[in-house]
């Protein structure tokens, strides 16, 4: 019996889209003022350095995924280089990464709906979000890429009107309530580093929050149309995307403000629209960011199917989550990820605002370890796969020296996290998770044996 594979339905321009929408988080439209307020100018620094970091990882992950084309998600090298109880951690760690940032979108699709809808329950528009991804996700692989594709252009129109906006207003020295509009705000109110090291530093904490999800463009390698030509394009495009988008929309919004002028609370796009007579600004950027919070709610269903369906196919998971429809998208897979997503949002309600904290926090370190076993795995192909490196054409430039990077960086990330109260429980409590994955496989695998390994 011929094995089911999941349809390439995905083209160049989905994939281009969805690696833009993955470096563009809603932390851009909201978060930025409370950045900004952290770190002064120097979050420009903070910003080109982890998008150098993120564009590494993604050439490593590109270059594993490349060196073999029936990989479809990273848990199927993980299981090569590293064998079967890191693919299985692996795998359902970065499940339960997805799971906890839909919990999250859904909670603000239903706080953003009610900015026009005041009167409506907050749980409700959460639940038809999720029910219209569902039933779109299960329709083809290629509807899914078709959402991606709009939800992540909304986004890049908004960035862009604000740049060309911002930067007539800089040529024309046009005033705001605290002076002209001038590049040279950037460093004339208390230079480039008014807070010091110690907010640069910090303010990395929030700037690797941005990157999450960078790296869902290598979970779309087993659906993408010649994947050998879209996926390098895709990662190439990284760097550029982040010097347009974040560092030039920063870059724009300080120069127009002093970043002793921004206020943290609000969103720095909606103080900018306003200044230049843009009544709807607010309710212009409270669209962008519900259309981004359904972006990653959809990239959410669509990652953690995949992963359920990548552990089933090892044994790693319930084998009915291998089942695939006509149209080949894995229905059990999306319905069993859609129901936790729905219980996770359900107990958000009820559960205190510090459980929901904590379990997004223990997301983002999680996302640190499937960064980090990535480029692990990156080093032991390399060493243990010459005769694959040597005729591939998308090698990470500098091996080894910019895997031990990464690598450094990733450990800075957590001496980072461990500095911030919010965020240093969150690091305590992670290994708990880990314990428990190590616990659940040992138990059975004394009760099934060992799983069959993947063929090389």
């Amino acid at each position: 019996m011929q094995e089911e594979k999941l349809a390439r339905g995905l083209k160049n321009r989905h994939v281009q889209l969805i690696a833009i929408g993955g470096a563009i988080g809603t932390g851009l439209f909201l978060g930025a003022g409370k950045s900004i307020h952290l770190a002064g100018p120097s979050i420009l620094f903070a910003y080109i350095i982890t998008g150098i970091i993120c564009f590494l990882i993604m050439r490593a992950l590109g270059e594993l995924l490349l060196s073999n084309l029936q990989y479809h998600s990273f848990v199927d090298f993980v299981k090569d280089y590293l064998g079967d109880m890191a693919a299985f951690i692996t795998g359902w760690t970065y499940w339960f990464c997805w799971i906890s940032i839909a919990m999250a979108d859904l909670t603000a699709i239903g706080l953003y709906t009610q900015f026009w809808f005041p009167d409506i329950p907050q749980w409700m528009p959460g639940l038809i979000a999720l029910v219209i991804l569902l039933f779109m996700n299960l329709a083809t692989v290629k509807l899914f890429g078709e959402m991606e594709f709009w939800f992540a252009l909304i986004k890049i129109i908004a960035i862009l009107a604000l740049i060309v906006i911002g930067l007539i207003m800089i040529v024309k020295g046009f005033s705001t309530d605290s002076g002209a509009s001038s590049f040279t705000n950037l460093w004339s109110h208390g230079g480039m580093f008014p807070n010091g090291i110690n907010g640069f530093i910090l303010s990395f904490q929030m700037v690797v929050f941005a990157f999450v999800g960078i790296e869902l463009v290598g979970l779309t390698a087993g659906e993408t149309e010649d994947p050998e030509r879209v996926i390098p394009k895709a990662i190439n495009n990284i760097p550029i995307r982040i010097l347009i988008f974040y560092v030039g929309a920063l870059i724009i919004i300080m120069s127009i403000y002093p970043w002793n002028a921004i206020n943290p609370a609000e969103s720095p796009f909606v103080q900018v629209f306003l200044v230049i007579g843009i009544a709807a600004a607010a309710g212009i950027v409270n669209f962008v960011v519900l259309t981004s919070a359904a972006s990653a709610c959809n990239s959410a269903i669509f990652s953690t199917s995949r992963m359920l369906y990548s552990l089933a196919k090892d044994k790693n998971a319930p084998i009915p989550l291998t089942k695939l429809t006509f149209r080949k998208v894995p229905s059990n897979a999306l319905f069993f990820s859609t129901v936790v997503i729905l219980i996770a949002v359900l107990l958000n309600y009820v559960m205190p605002e510090g459980v929901f904290t904590l379990i997004t926090s223990i997301s983002t370190v999680c996302f640190l370890f499937i960064w980090g076993i990535t480029v692990i795995c990156h080093l032991k192909y390399r060493k243990t796969r010459p005769d694959l490196a040597r005729v591939s054409k998308f090698k990470l430039p500098l091996y080894p020296f910019s895997n031990y990077m990464i690598l450094a960086f990733l450990a800075f990330i957590l001496v980072v996290l461990a500095l911030a109260e919010d965020t240093r429980v969150a690091l305590f409590v992670t290994p708990v998770w880990f314990i428990l994955l190590i616990a659940i496989y040992l138990i059975r695998k004394t009760k099934v044996g060992s799983p069959n390994s993947l063929s090389k």
